[in-house]
């Protein structure tokens, strides 16, 4: 449901979570509204981490969710963090109490109706063809802003000075699962499980990624016809165009093609591997869309730097490569990293927070096409062990080097062990950080440091206007 910003003149408002995005909520609630009341629903635990005592109109409710937790308001805008599967019986009995629950985006989308706006999501791919469509839209002179998940919340840039002519953003499933609005264009790079303990399971995953392009949301979906997964959930989808068909935009290896002519190759760019092929047809589909032609962009592809931590070059030690891919957080994106290493032997480090994922798939892929090595650490690291020296029993003396270890230190000991001269020391862990790190990017920057190597700037450039 759309809520108007008039709606929060006269009703009692909170924000339920306090991270980025709730943060943002409250920058954006006092921008506007510098006298009202507003409440902030925390943990005990989370409630101890925050001081607000500078804004005496802060209201700080904090106790564990039940269902009178949310009785006082009216309009409760939920950080995307927050599982509503979690809190279903707290929510309903608000909802049928009069209490309505909203998102940041979704409240960001009501104010820009008709904008150009390019949504883009799926479960790995989407933050790298985020900026680089962003980077092509800038090249033809354009004013983009780059905003989302890829660290700029909505809110933040409700009213930009000046205004830009697209918009670009990134969500991730959290945001998707409450999404509500109609973005000019709304991509799906692929589906594959992932966030399970956030949405219950693989099938509530699936329908929450693909609120952005249900029930007509979008007036064009970008679909990758090469995921079967993704194409068997979205049958009824009918404004689409494809990319990864011989027809249209797609990948081939490592070069991108138009039905039967060739257009780049990424050996000519700061990009590796088939997946990142694949983003590139992604994004000029999104950009030709717009009536852009991406042939006149090439440049642009060429000059786009990697985001951070995904399969960065930390750099080289003694003759090994270190390659930083801590934004890896399911086997399937673990692969793609493997692939686009070929045929330079590699030593990749897996493992860390356990989310249920199976790692059956992968254990079946490396038995076919092994690394160098695998060290598995983390919390999940003896289940991944435990398959992966199943799957490669049979291989006798082509089984890779296989190591089992507690945390990420001792993992880049044994995998610089490991690592055959000139080959390549590889993190690329297949699962979240939790266990060990506050975020990936912590894991990334401690990763580099293990290696001996100073830790870089990692901003992400393009961010915004």
């Amino acid at each position: 449901m759309h809520i108007s910003l008039e709606a929060f003149i006269l009703r009692k408002v909170a924000i339920w979570g306090f991270g980025q995005e709730g943060q943002a909520a409250l920058r954006f609630l006092r921008s506007i509204f510098p006298e009202k009341k507003i409440g902030i629903i925390l943990t005990p635990e989370e409630a101890a981490s925050w001081d607000f005592s500078g804004d005496p109109k802060i209201e700080v409710v904090a106790e564990e969710i039940q269902a009178g937790t949310f009785g006082p308001y009216q309009i409760v805008i939920k950080s995307p963090g927050i599982s509503p599967y979690r809190y279903t019986r707290a929510m309903e009995w608000a909802h049928f109490r009069g209490t309505r629950f909203i998102s940041g985006t979704s409240m960001w989308f009501a104010q820009h109706r008709r904008d150009k706006t390019i949504v883009i999501t799926g479960t790995k791919g989407k933050s790298t063809t985020s900026a680089l469509t962003a980077a092509l839209l800038r090249a033809t002179g354009a004013k983009v802003v780059l905003a989302g998940n890829i660290g700029l919340p909505l809110l933040d840039v409700m009213e930009p000075d000046p205004e830009p002519d697209y918009w670009v953003i990134e969500l991730s499933s959290y945001q998707a699962a409450d999404f509500i609005g109609h973005p000019a264009i709304a991509a799906v790079l692929n589906l594959s499980p992932e966030h399970l303990d956030w949405h219950g399971d693989e099938q509530t995953y699936y329908r929450d990624k693909l609120k952005v392009i249900s029930d007509g949301h979008a007036d064009l979906a970008v679909l990758n016809a090469a995921d079967a997964r993704l194409m068997a959930n979205v049958e009824g989808v009918e404004r689409r165009t494809l990319f990864n068909h011989r027809g249209f935009w797609h990948a081939r290896g490592a070069s991108v093609w138009h039905d039967e002519e060739h257009v780049i190759d990424l050996s000519d760019t700061h990009l590796a591997g088939a997946h990142n092929a694949s983003n590139v047809a992604a994004a000029f589909t999104m950009v030709e869309a717009f009536g852009h032609d991406p042939r006149k962009l090439l440049q642009a592809v060429r000059d786009f730097k990697p985001l951070p931590h995904r399969l960065a070059d930390v750099g080289t030690r003694d003759g090994i490569r270190f390659v930083d891919d801590s934004i890896a957080t399911t086997p399937e994106a673990t692969l793609a990293a493997l692939s686009s290493l070929a045929p330079r032997p590699t030593v990749v480090i897996v493992g860390g927070f356990d989310r249920g994922l199976d790692w059956g798939e992968f254990a079946r892929a490396i038995s076919v096409e092994a690394p160098a090595g695998i060290v598995a650490q983390g919390q999940n690291g003896a289940r991944i062990h435990a398959q992966i020296e199943e799957a490669i029993a049979h291989l006798g003396d082509r089984r890779p080097q296989l190591k089992l270890v507690e945390d990420l230190e001792a993992a880049v000991a044994a995998a610089t062990q490991l690592v055959p001269a000139g080959g390549v020391v590889l993190l690329s862990p297949g699962a979240p950080s939790f266990d060990q790190f506050r975020d990936y990017s912590e894991r990334g920057r401690r990763f580099a440091e293990l290696a001996g190597f100073e830790v870089r700037d990692e901003r992400i450039e393009g961010i915004g206007l």
